[in-house]
């Protein structure tokens, strides 16, 4: 079995990217659109990573870094490919972003009752801080 390539996603990769979430990825966002995703990456060309093994896209993440904190979403991993270094291939990539953008910590968005994703995180290093909450306000109706 090959590493994982991963390199930035292109305009053309987008509606791949769109059926790889509804596959891969736990939960949806306001932004899972074609739409979205193009703004995405027309404002930040190298901010969503793919993943590839042989020419099939295996994995995504969003590593967004806003000049002051490093955000990372859509860490998905393609269901029957998990635990292969899929994820430790792409957080490696995002971190090493983040580090050449200057960025000092990343922070996941991860659902409470993904249990997989959470183990998948804590492996990876990171922790919950049980003290902050999200809180969000839609600007669309």
């Amino acid at each position: 079995m090959t590493d994982p390539r991963t390199r930035p996603a292109t305009p053309a990769d987008l509606d791949a990217v769109l059926a790889f979430w509804k596959t891969a990825a736990e939960g949806t966002s306001i932004s899972d659109d074609r739409a979205g995703v193009e703004r995405l990456v027309e404002r930040d060309p190298e901010a969503l990573i793919l993943a590839e093994r042989d020419g099939e896209l295996v994995g995504t993440v969003i590593a967004g870094f806003d000049g002051w904190r490093c955000h990372l979403y859509r860490l998905a991993v393609h269901p029957g490919r998990r635990r292969q270094g899929i994820g430790t291939a792409l957080l490696a990539a995002a971190e090493e972003r983040f580090v050449r953008l200057g960025g000092r910590r990343g922070d996941a968005m991860v659902l409470v009752r993904n249990k997989t994703a959470q183990h998948a995180w804590r492996a990876a290093g990171y922790a919950p801080e049980e003290q902050w909450r999200r809180w969000v306000k839609p600007l669309t109706g």
